[in-house]
């Protein structure tokens, strides 16, 4: 993936929360729904946990709203301010955070409107960190890896998962596109948000259940990013995404492959459990994101649909 050099970057809605020694939940820490990780993983929640129900949150709205949660206090260590252009993104992985955000920014506000026909409201932030987080569905650690939070619309991204996690610990990819796939569905996962969709989740568990499905349509809508990312210009007509290669989907793909909930339980030495599952397998998570990739389209994106999953 290479971005244009000349194009700008917008840093305001991105935001670091720097290092926190924090390791426990606390009091009113983040609720997770029963058996994400299960498989004998111990206590470590693999990637793109979603807390779908608004119940969960302690009366938090699924429709987009910031459920009373204020993070105006919230210090920030400043770590993308010097993330100016395309090139900036091309030479440092902070900066090419904040174009991928730009690119996802750019796509849904297009992308949304045109073909659900609804207005399309931003993610609050992309907030890193490292250690603990408080946010709005609680406090949240290290542990739980990239997540999005339907109450203050912002999506936390520990960027030490990628290595020490998915690589060291699920023999996951090391490619420069494996993070903008997982941001692209945790982008997929505020889309969900706007949309209603996570009102429909009533079934948590298990590989036909609710929480599969709405773990996969995310997918299948990184999918949809992936396929329009280098023809997505921006509000002044500047293409941000100039090249993606085969090889940057196969990483993709790699990293679907990876987080599947059949792959979770075998790297952790477990026999499969289908009665756990609450992300999707390995064939469905790649099949989901493929669809978006090939098709483009929120309609063929459906999980939800009879038969579908």
């Amino acid at each position: 993936m290479r971005f244009n050099p000349k194009a700008r970057l917008n840093t305001r809605r991105m935001g670091d929360a720097g290092r926190s020694g924090a390791r426990g939940g606390g009091t009113g820490g983040l609720p997770i729904p029963a058996g994400v990780a299960g498989g004998g993983v111990g206590g470590l929640i693999i990637v793109v946990i979603i807390v779908a129900v608004s119940m969960w949150l302690g009366g938090g709205s699924s429709g987009g709203g910031g459920g009373g949660y204020d993070d105006s206090r919230m210090s920030d260590t400043g770590r993308y301010e010097h993330c100016k252009t395309g090139e900036d993104a091309n030479k440092d992985p902070d900066c090419a955070r904040v174009a991928v955000e730009n690119s996802l920014y750019d796509y849904w506000s297009e992308t949304l409107p045109a073909q659900a026909g609804i207005e399309f409201t931003p993610e609050k932030k992309v907030e890193t960190f490292t250690g603990a987080i408080q946010t709005g569905c609680g406090q949240a650690t290290s542990d739980v890896g990239p997540f999005y939070c339907p109450t203050d619309r912002t999506i936390y991204l520990d960027t030490t998962f990628f290595r020490d996690v998915l690589q060291q610990q699920l023999g996951g990819p090391s490619g420069a596109f494996v993070e903008p796939y997982v941001l692209a569905h945790e982008y997929g996962h505020h889309i969900q948000n706007l949309l209603g969709t996570m009102s429909k989740v009533k079934t948590q568990q298990g590989p036909h259940s609710d929480s599969v499905k709405l773990e996969l349509q995310a997918d299948c809508y990184a999918g949809m990013w992936a396929h329009s990312a280098t023809t997505t210009e921006d509000e002044n007509g500047v293409v941000l995404i100039q090249d993606l290669t085969q090889q940057d989907i196969q990483e993709a793909i790699d990293a679907a492959t990876a987080v599947g909930d059949d792959r979770i339980q075998q790297q952790s030495g477990g026999g499969v459990d289908p009665d756990s599952w609450t992300h999707g397998s390995s064939a469905e998570r790649v099949r989901w994101f493929t669809i978006g990739y090939k098709s483009g389209s929120l309609d063929d994106c459906d999980t939800f649909a009879p038969g579908a999953v």
